[in-house]
């Protein structure tokens, strides 16, 4: 599947709560940055294969849907480095995609926010194939609001991705550097960034 037919559905999604929902409340763009430790891989006589940790990028469009709660977009990007069973350097490039519902309890300009989401990740591996999966995630967080516009955001997320063991993500020609462990794959980042309201 290609990454194009992926994000169209995405970006229809956040047009129609951009000129919907979102034009009746403040919205706000919030950018973070951090790591994601991963699950391993196995090679085909079951020995772990390590998965790096990788640099994330995140980027989520959110609307007030009252004072303690928002509705969100999220989109968070990360590449693993891994090096197959043909001991030749691999990478596996994920883009996740979620509608998340974020739960805000106040003390004053601190905030701790509590996020559930559900949607979709879209594997990448350098020398085999692409797919699309079903995902979750589930967040923790902090906002210090400086301003009515503009906080610092902290996050702790947890993605879980239901794939499947059998495809050949990471073969080619029948020939494959790398399979699942289980039906169960597992993200989970330590971000930082910054949230403005519009």
């Amino acid at each position: 599947m290609k990454l194009a037919t992926f994000l169209k559905p995405s970006a229809v999604i956040c047009g129609l709560m951009l000129t919907g929902t979102v034009s009746a409340n403040q919205f706000e763009v919030s950018v973070l940055g951090g790591q994601m430790f991963s699950s391993d891989l196995v090679a085909s006589d079951s020995t772990d294969i390590s998965v790096d940790s990788g640099t994330n990028i995140a980027i989520g469009i959110a609307w007030q849907e009252n004072l303690n709660g928002q509705g969100q977009i999220l989109l968070n990007r990360v590449s693993h480095d891994f090096t197959g069973e043909n001991a030749e350097k691999d990478s596996l490039d994920i883009i996740y995609a979620h509608f998340n519902g974020v739960a805000m309890f106040r003390q004053q300009n601190y905030v701790t926010t509590l996020s559930l989401g559900l949607g979709g990740a879209y594997f990448d591996a350098e020398r085999g194939s692409e797919e699309l999966y079903p995902s979750a995630s589930l967040a923790f967080g902090t906002r210090y609001e400086f301003s009515d516009n503009m906080a610092l955001v902290t996050e702790l997320r947890a993605y879980a991705t239901l794939v499947d063991e059998d495809d050949a993500m990471f073969c080619s020609q029948d020939i494959c550097s790398a399979n699942f462990d289980d039906s169960l794959w597992i993200d989970s980042s330590i971000s930082v960034g910054v949230a403005i309201k519009f």
